[in-house]
């Protein structure tokens, strides 16, 4: 298949939209590293991500860099597995028995917290 403008314009890249404290909206997709804009209003930003991404396509097209494909959401099992030494192990076990909580749920809290947006 040839992966030309058309192709990845079609693709269904994530777009990511932020509110600003002082106004206005921020908008990004992730997977096109620097593509990124901003409007006034919700409405106009879809637009302006939209032409951001064109020409970010369209630059990456000419410079002849590797455009990535987007992310799918079923590239994530939600499954990995972490070796912990033995002491920190059962430290989390007897954390979730004290909390009444198993141990994937006290390790799912902690990463949320961990990762999560911050105040």
């Amino acid at each position: 298949m040839n992966k030309d403008f058309d192709y990845y314009m079609a693709q269904p890249y994530k777009v990511v939209i932020t509110p600003c404290d002082e106004g206005g909206y921020v908008a990004e997709i992730p997977d096109l590293r620097g593509c990124i804009t901003q409007a006034e209003t919700n409405e106009d930003i879809m637009g302006m991500i939209e032409d951001a991404k064109r020409v970010w396509i369209l630059a990456a097209l000419e410079d002849g860099k590797k455009i990535p494909e987007p992310v799918k959401e079923d590239d994530y099992s939600g499954k990995f597995n972490v070796r912990v030494p033995r002491t920190l192990h059962r430290m989390l076990v007897e954390l979730a028995s004290s909390e009444g909580v198993s141990l994937n749920q006290l390790i799912n809290y902690t990463l949320s917290r961990a990762v999560g947006p911050r105040p």
